[in-house]
């Protein structure tokens, strides 16, 4: 419960974020810099029940990839916006690497994944922009 707790206060602090924030545009310049495909994202700020201001989505073709790309979101973030996430998930099982920034939710995935859990369908109260 102490990690609930936390991410409740801290959420509470941070400003709300929109498209041309310093972090949002380095998380997609990370992105993008690793050649990820199918790059969307989900603008969640009027969806009370989303866990996050946006969503953003890729795809890597391979686990080596997936790695690739979500290592270049942290370290760009780190670098351009002096912002570590909250947490990452998925690093082992090279499927789906979640990153959470708190009002950021990067997803990195793989193909067969993507398609399956189809974050986009589920999430499509939101509007999306292609940022390929």
């Amino acid at each position: 419960m102490n990690n609930l707790t936390a991410l409740q206060s801290r959420k509470k602090n941070i400003a709300r974020l929109n498209r041309n924030s310093k972090l949002f545009k380095s998380i997609l310049t990370a992105i993008k810099d690793k050649k990820a495909e199918n790059i969307v994202s989900l603008d969640l700020r009027k969806i009370p029940e989303a866990v996050a201001d946006f969503f953003v989505i890729c795809q890597a073709s391979n686990a080596p990839q997936l790695k690739a790309i979500a290592d270049n979101v942290e370290a760009e973030a780190k670098k351009n916006c002096n912002e570590l996430a909250f947490k990452h998930e998925g690093r082992k099982a090279q499927q789906w690497i979640l990153i959470d920034y708190i009002n950021i939710v990067v997803h990195v995935m793989l193909p067969e994944p993507r398609k399956f859990y189809q974050l986009e369908e589920m999430w499509s109260d939101a509007p999306m922009i292609q940022h390929d």
